[in-house]
């Protein structure tokens, strides 16, 4: 049986019926999208819930292909679908923020503003005004409780560990929330699942932007807003190297596809987007003492000191390092590495733990110099 109904403004489709006889435990919203993880956490969780699956349209090019799977597995399972149409939604807040940073020589991170402003917002938001009072997700991190206050933890599995992408979830929400994967490892995922009869996982994980199937963020970027004016390729130092072809092809960082020939490789140090100049110069520029956060977002009740210590990470890919926190204003703050940091790129995102414990997130605003001076003020490279 099928039902379609509106809810909130948005279609909201409604696939099978609840056994009747599981009507009487406690209700819960599972986020789930057709990948073994999220599949894993409701195969985890029917025993003890009654669920209600929720799949959201974003306009992913591959939804027919998604919402198919997920209808096929929740069936199987045994819980009904509400497919919810956020793709409006997506498109005025995630491509608008995609497509702003990078003309503005920003580095973004969809994925933290989309769990922040889509999935733990509006999607969190309609399912608690249905009276749902509990959200589950197949992500890997954890959240538990300590003296009154919920904290977001880090999962056990570090290789797969989603908590950096996590912490901007506003911090009234985490209390419903539940993750049941984040005490597993993906290999014993992997193996629950399959021995849960469903062998349809090859293993095999998108490592795409979900709206970015079959092309490149260049090739969308061009085709959504238009080619930027070429420009000036320059080192550090002011020398003219050749011209660029538009700075959103290119990222703090980058080695790749600058055309520069030298016996040993240029990468990205800056994005001058004021004066269209791409700034380029030796591996050893790109490390940095320091860096600037602004948009702060405190997960913890009792926001850092001056000159606290923690462990800050960069970016998804990097491990957390060590080092001061200092100049803590209700929206920013400065932070300096105990040994200097590769390729720090402004508009990623920059995640403060205390071991495996979240306390924040902002948005790099920009790096601070290659010394380690304390008075030394922070500048853009």
């Amino acid at each position: 049986m099928k039902r379609t109904t509106e809810k909130n403004n948005d279609l909201v489709e409604t696939k099978s019926l609840f056994p009747r006889k599981t009507l009487m435990k406690q209700h819960i919203a599972i986020a789930i999208s057709g990948g073994v993880d999220s599949t894993a956490a409701a195969l985890l969780l029917q025993k003890k819930y009654r669920m209600t699956g929720f799949f959201m349209n974003v306009g992913q090019p591959d939804f027919e292909q998604q919402k198919k799977r997920v209808c096929t597995l929740a069936d199987r399972i045994g819980f009904p679908v509400e497919i919810v149409d956020l793709n409006h939604a997506f498109e005025r807040t995630i491509i608008a923020y995609v497509t702003t940073s990078y003309f503005q020589g920003r580095t973004p991170n969809p994925c933290v503003v989309c769990n922040e402003e889509i999935k733990f917002g509006l999607l969190l938001d309609t399912i608690l005004k249905s009276g749902i009072e509990l959200v589950a997700t197949g992500h890997y991190a954890r959240i538990d409780q300590n003296r009154g206050e919920t904290m977001l933890r880090r999962g056990r599995d570090n290789r797969k560990d989603q908590s950096y992408f996590l912490a901007r979830i506003a911090r009234e929400k985490l209390k419903r929330i539940i993750f049941p994967l984040g005490s597993m490892l993906k290999s014993e995922v992997y193996e629950f699942v399959k021995k849960s009869g469903f062998d349809c996982f090859d293993g095999k994980e998108s490592q795409d932007i979900c709206f970015l199937k079959n092309t490149t963020i260049t090739a969308f970027l061009e085709k959504n807003v238009g080619i930027q004016h070429n420009g000036r390729i320059e080192t550090t130092a002011g020398q003219l190297l050749g011209s660029h072809q538009g700075l959103y092809r290119y990222t703090i960082g980058q080695r790749r596809g600058l055309g520069l020939p030298d016996r040993t490789p240029w990468y990205v140090c800056g994005l001058d987007t004021v004066n269209n100049r791409l700034i380029v110069g030796k591996e050893e520029e790109l490390y940095r003492c320091s860096l600037s956060v602004k948009a702060v977002h405190w997960l913890s009740r009792n926001p850092p000191r001056d000159r606290d210590r923690f462990e800050l990470k960069i970016r998804y890919t990097a491990e957390a390092a060590p080092g001061t926190i200092d100049m803590v204003q209700d929206d920013s703050f400065r932070f300096r590495f105990d040994q200097k940091q590769r390729g720090i790129a402004p508009g990623q995102f920059a995640v403060v733990y205390k071991g495996d414990r979240v306390i924040g997130s902002g948005e790099i605003s920009c790096s601070g110099t290659q010394t380690n001076d304390p008075d030394t003020p922070i500048t853009r490279p």
